[in-house]
């Protein structure tokens, strides 16, 4: 059963999506949806850096996008302009 919620996303663009969340009740990832594994560099065995394993009770790709919400174009700054700032 999916648990969802909403939340605001802006890749690939902004938008508010619907998505799945972490099984609380989970013995493997204790709600998180995943742990950290640090592993070691594969010639020397020194620490190398830690990744993200995700657990199988969470699909953190299944996304349905609620509301796009629209990019505002930036203003283009003058900066030599002669006029005073006010």
């Amino acid at each position: 059963m999916a648990r969802m919620r909403i939340r605001y996303t802006d890749w690939p663009r902004p938008a508010l999506v619907l998505t799945d969340t972490p099984r609380p009740n989970c013995v493997a990832c204790d709600g998180q949806g995943g742990h950290n594994r640090a592993f070691g560099h594969p010639a020397t065995g020194e620490y190398d850096g830690t990744e993200w394993e995700p657990c199988p009770c969470w699909d953190d790709r299944r996304v349905h996008t609620l509301l796009p919400i629209p990019r505002f174009p930036r203003r283009v700054r003058d900066d030599h302009s002669t006029e005073p700032p006010f």
